[in-house]
């Protein structure tokens, strides 16, 4: 198999090399994240549940700031922030100067990212912040910098180097500076009691939402579309409210449309055993009495559950009071995405 760009005389391309570079590249990487993590469980360094502390009581907004390749980690930070319920958005740090800073206020976080800690544009805004009051938190490789001086709480984000072979392009730094922005908003999320509810609601589009916003009254079959006998009528009848819905069962109520039983495909097959005659049998005789149900205020994924626990495909959707009022199908979640 030929390799791409082998006969360019541009490119001097070895595999070799280029194999053993994505490793040294993991490597370094991994390795400046479990340095990191020593640093982090230092008794002597409260630094970070010192942030913490500051994004929990912040009464505004987390604004990230950043140039450069710290600024795209920043956004990715603020992202992440606000997904997990703290309020966040992303300033670039030379547009602040130009009048971005106004979206700043005296009850917002302001996190400040650096590796040098020396950023011009950072610097030059950093004394307005603080003389309006907002918090700073500052995320740079410099303990001794000029960010670092000026934050309320300083974190070292510190590399022994990067993974570039030249040691110039930002990778180790920014990767560590990715995860611990990871660390803090994750420690603010279970601080705060965030739940999975809340994730879907700020991802309603997305597969988890879909699976815990949507509920049962959101799929299930209504009106003329629910397959329903009266317990009075015949085995033949059923047979044909059956085929005519299309969904392998029907429910048997009585007539103040309560459940009294269910009669599905299954059922019919096993009746197949032992009876060939129809004409006479009635639904009541032969129905499945005290069906599996589910409230239409239920999540749809907790009828997924249901029908995984018991083996089944349908399920009746009654009230509180065993009404009748719709019929879920297998399909019917899988339309709706749910599973």
């Amino acid at each position: 198999m030929s390799l791409p760009y082998t006969n360019s005389p541009k490119v001097n391309f070895d595999p070799a090399r280029a194999l053993q570079l994505a490793r040294d590249t993991l490597t370094i990487e991994s390795d400046a994240l479990q340095a990191m993590n020593q640093r982090l469980a230092s008794p002597t360094d409260d630094s970070f549940v010192r942030a913490v502390s500051l994004l929990l009581n912040c009464k505004g907004r987390v604004v990230v700031s950043g140039i450069g390749k710290s600024g795209h980690i920043g956004r990715k930070i603020a992202a992440t922030f606000a997904s997990t319920g703290t309020p966040a958005f992303f300033v670039h740090a030379a547009e602040a100067a130009h009048g971005d800073l106004g979206m700043v206020t005296a009850d917002d976080v302001f996190i400040a990212l650096s590796y040098s800690g020396e950023a011009g544009e950072l610097l030059s805004i950093m004394p307005l912040i603080k003389r309006m009051g907002a918090k700073m938190i500052a995320i740079t490789g410099n303990p001794e910098s000029g960010l670092s001086r000026l934050s309320d709480v300083h974190l070292n984000a510190h590399v022994d180097k990067e993974a570039c072979p030249l040691n110039l392009a930002p990778t180790a730094s920014t990767t560590v500076t990715l995860a611990l922005g990871d660390a803090l908003a994750v420690a603010v999320l279970d601080a705060s009691g965030f739940r999975e509810e809340d994730f879907a609601r700020s991802h309603p589009g997305g597969a988890l939402g879909r699976r815990l916003l949507t509920h049962v009254r959101d799929v299930m079959r209504k009106g003329q579309e629910i397959p329903s006998v009266p317990s009075d009528c015949s085995l033949v009848a059923a047979l044909l409210e059956i085929t005519k819905k299309g969904i392998a069962m029907t429910a048997v109520v009585d007539d103040t449309n309560t459940v009294l039983g269910v009669f599905t495909d299954g059922d019919l097959r096993r009746l197949l055993e032992r009876i060939h005659d129809f004409t006479n049998v009635k639904i009541a005789d032969v129905m499945h009495k005290n069906p599996h149900m589910i409230t239409p205020d239920k999540l749809a994924v907790e009828a997924v559950k249901m029908m995984e626990t018991y083996r089944i495909n349908q399920l009746l959707v009654a009230d509180q009071d065993g009404k009748l009022v719709g019929a879920l199908h297998i399909h019917d979640l899988t339309r709706a995405k749910v599973i």
